[in-house]
């Protein structure tokens, strides 16, 4: 498994936990065995492959990050969100905004350019042109304001 299927596992971790009352805790163990990939590869290749050890834990500080570091994160995705409810926004799009903003806030071993090209790269794969330019922009925007590239 790849750095950048470990991180859309966790952008879909991050996805369920937008409407679980599962904790994070929960879900990571729950979600992160052999089994739970096995059932899921039939529905989607992603799947296919269980993560090793140092994968896991990728996926784990990820998402357990996301989880911890919301309020933050969605507050930097409603500043620069121009014209936007938070409320309107996909809730898969904003779960690839989580990630990639707790990428670039507190994983300094993730290039800013590298997050923000994986988070838009699986955009195209959930997600309307549209609000593909819209990750783009609120992402760009998010690095130029705030870590100041």
């Amino acid at each position: 498994m790849v750095r950048n299927t470990a991180r859309e596992i966790a952008i879909h971790l991050s996805y369920e936990l937008s409407f679980t009352d599962k904790t994070v805790e929960q879900l990571l163990d729950e979600r992160l065995t052999a089994e739970t990939f096995e059932a899921l590869a039939q529905e989607d290749e992603l799947y296919l492959e269980a993560p090793n050890a140092k994968q896991a834990e990728y996926i784990r500080r990820l998402v357990s990050g996301v989880d911890e570091h919301a309020a933050e994160l969605d507050g930097y995705i409603s500043k620069y969100a121009k014209g936007w409810s938070f409320s309107r926004i996909p809730l898969v799009a904003s779960a690839i905004m989580r990630v990639a903003m707790y990428e670039i806030l507190y994983m300094p071993d993730v290039p800013n350019g590298a997050a923000i090209n994986e988070a838009v790269e699986i955009a195209k794969k959930y997600e309307t042109p549209e609000t593909v330019k819209f990750i783009n922009g609120i992402l760009g925007s998010f690095v130029r304001q705030e870590v100041g590239e």
